[in-house]
């Protein structure tokens, strides 16, 4: 079974076993000198690997190394208590770190430990204790932050998504590791507490053994046991304070990413100006004062050659570089030019001139990218699709405020803002009029005009709409995405959305993917219907009707009408009031006899054979009637049969885009419909 374990589990398994069997089982004094010596290698093991991570979250083990270590010393100060006490011989190193360190003096060693135990407790202890605190609370403070940054530079296409994942993982990784190590610290403050009560306890059990037990002297057990418990004491404090100190260099490390050594020596002995200073100080208090005028001298003198060489070898290393730079920019000339990276075309871009920045600028306050983030959010609820990323970029070709939309690499629209002005815009009933610059709404061309800031408030009161600039921006890219979301999706956004909803409803996307239809027919319904507003949100009941009928066609218009109409409900409710009379234009059942008739069948489907004279004439009876329609306040519809709509509609779309026609299947039974008007288009004598 061991065998099947990793090598690391069966170590940690056994580290721990040991500690607990020593706080039970009295330990041969031989094996406590291995455990004794093994504590100290460790504790400098730790104390070297935290030196030299180039990153805290290299030690993200830390707090729970920690742990295991302090409850090892703990287990091992036991045993060497039980030893003491019981044979008056806890092994080799207790015994040698007794007489050695302390000289074999008594007083000596008493004070070396006590050294040890202000300099672990007071001083590294309790600055670690209170970095880790500090450092614990900043780290969470800034997670927001650190998370805003991240959703901006994936919005920004800066990053992918997988290093959006990588780096949200980091911080979070970074939030636990400093969290937990405010709370380790308090391992390693306990640690040197119960090694200076044990201590205690071992000097008073130690003087009350030898007198009571082995007739000894007080000054006889003092002097033997004391030096025995001083010796112990000195064996646990050395990995114990190697191990805070570990901790301290991990928690104050500046850079999270750094070669300790290097960086230390290059921050405090990089400058040679300051290393000349410090060897003439150090030559002249040689001169000046009673100290050894020889060493002053050769210390001072070593400090002048290291400035000087330090100084050449900065020179050096400059020339160098400026060499290194010439020949990299030399490279780059004579480099074929990487074609490959030009080939790429962002689905969606904004460009902005140079007086724009500040909005897109989070460190100065600006929440546009914030805006794009909940456009992708709103189209995703609304549409049922993910729009790609949108980057965003500055542009000093452009005016300072104009800013350009592009799908695909092409621009498709335009606008300019006023930096520090506001655009009102009149709703139709408002007679009162305010000063400001004229100028036309981007997205919908409606007549607008900008104001400052100080008359935002008044525009406001009389009824005026006021927007300010990023809302502008945004809007404007809202309706432009909406636009063209039908071209934006491509089948590899096709097959996730199908991958999704395989998840739930795996028996569906077996049946009708690739079997009845291949993957860019599914795209082209999809497309169909995106093309025309409808939401493509609900792809179960898609799916499910294009298996319905694929078996009897697999014309991608007829398949989307057969869609549209299981998608009755989301259609009604998107252009009709339930239980209200909405008030439309019909199609003279003559004139769709005539557009059927125009249709023909081929191989790669049906389309319109009609004289466009003839649609002219329609289209001018369409117009009459749309007109009829917004006289009365009310949004261009027109309704159909069935069979015809999707031929009327591809007629009308090259001269009224915004126009809305659905057919009667698409209309729900609660839904009162009242025609005021008929486009009928007769034919004229000439035709």
């Amino acid at each position: 079974m061991l065998k099947r374990l990793p090598k690391g589990d069966v170590f940690v398994a056994l580290y721990m076993l040991s500690a607990f069997i020593m706080l039970i089982v009295p330990v041969p004094k031989e094996l406590l000198d291995i455990l004794l010596t093994l504590d100290i290698a460790v504790g400098f093991t730790i104390l070297f690997t935290s030196m030299f991570a180039e990153e805290v979250l290299s030690m993200s083990m830390y707090p729970t190394i920690l742990l295991f270590t302090t409850i090892f010393r703990i287990a091992l100060n036991v045993s060497s208590t039980r030893l003491i006490l019981t044979t008056g011989d806890p092994g080799n190193v207790v015994r040698v770190f007794g007489d050695f360190v302390g000289g074999g003096n008594l007083i000596v060693g008493i004070i070396i430990f006590i050294l040890l135990i202000i300099v672990q407790f007071v001083v590294i202890n309790k600055g670690s204790e209170r970095v880790s605190e500090v450092t614990a609370r900043f780290t969470l403070d800034a997670m927001p932050g650190k998370q805003m940054a991240i959703d901006a530079d994936l919005n920004t296409g800066a990053i992918t998504d997988k290093e959006a994942l990588e780096r949200r993982a980091k911080i979070q990784e970074e939030a636990s590791f400093f969290g937990a190590m405010d709370g380790a610290t308090k391992y390693v403050k306990g640690d040197a507490t119960a090694s200076l009560i044990i201590t205690a306890i071992n000097i008073v059990g130690g003087l009350v053994m030898g007198i009571t037990q082995l007739g000894m002297t007080a000054g006889e057990a003092a002097q033997k046991y004391m030096i025995l418990t001083i010796g112990d004491g000195l064996v646990g404090q050395i990995p114990s304070l190697a191990i805070s100190l570990a901790t301290g260099i991990l928690v104050t490390k500046g850079s999270k990413a750094a070669d300790f050594g290097s960086t230390l020596l290059s921050q405090l002995f990089g400058i040679p100006k300051v290393l000349m200073l410090v060897g003439g100080i150090l030559i002249g208090l040689g001169i000046v004062t009673p100290l050894n005028t020889i060493l002053m001298f050769v210390m001072g003198g070593m400090f002048i050659i290291a400035a000087r060489s330090m100084s050449r070898t900065i020179k050096t290393a400059g020339v160098d570089a400026s060499v290194l730079e010439e020949e990299k920019e030399v490279e780059e000339v004579r480099a074929p030019e990487n074609v490959t990276s030009l080939l790429q075309v962002d689905p969606i871009e904004l460009e902005f001139g140079y007086g724009i920045i500040p909005l897109a600028d989070v460190n100065q306050g600006g929440d546009l990218l914030d805006r794009v983030v909940m456009i992708r959010r709103q189209i995703a609820l609304e549409l049922g699709t993910v729009v790609p990323i949108i980057r965003l970029r500055d542009n000093i070709q452009l005016n300072p405020n104009q800013y350009i939309i592009k799908v695909k690499g092409v621009q498709v629209s335009e606008g300019e803002i006023l930096f520090d002005h506001y655009m009102a815009m009149n709703p139709g009933f408002v007679e009162e009029e305010i000063t400001g610059i004229e100028t036309f709404e981007p997205s919908f061309h409606l007549p607008a005009i900008w104001i400052t800031e100080s008359q935002r408030e008044r525009a406001e009161s009389v009824g005026y709409t006021v927007v300010d600039p990023p809302s502008i921006i945004a809007t404007h890219l809202t309706e432009i995405i909406r636009e063209h979301i039908a071209e934006l999706l491509t089948r590899q956004d096709v097959q996730n959305l199908i991958d999704n909803l395989k998840e739930t409803n795996p028996s569906i996307v077996d049946e009708l993917v690739p079997k009845l239809l291949g993957l860019g027919e599914v795209q082209k319904v999809l497309q169909n219907l995106l093309e025309e507003g409808i939401s493509i949100r609900d792809l179960l009941t898609i799916c499910e009707t294009l298996a319905d009928y694929a078996p009897t066609t697999r014309d991608t218009d007829i398949l989307t009408e057969y869609v549209r109409q299981s998608l009755k409900r989301a259609i009604s409710n998107r252009y009709f009031i339930p239980n209200e009379t909405t008030q439309v234009v019909t199609l003279d059942p003559a004139l769709e006899q005539e557009i059927m008739s125009s249709v023909k069948q081929t191989e790669q489907g049906s389309y319109l054979a009609l004289d466009p004279a003839r649609t002219r004439q329609i289209m001018d009876s369409v117009r009459e009637q749309i007109e009829k329609l917004q006289n009365l306040g009310r949004s261009p519809i027109v309704v159909t049969s069935p069979i015809v709509r999707i031929y009327f509609r591809k007629m009308s779309m090259e001269f009224f885009k915004d126009l809305v026609v659905v057919s009667y299947n698409e209309v729900e039974s609660d839904v009162e419909l009242q025609s005021v008007g008929m486009i009928t288009a007769p034919r004229s004598v000439a035709a």
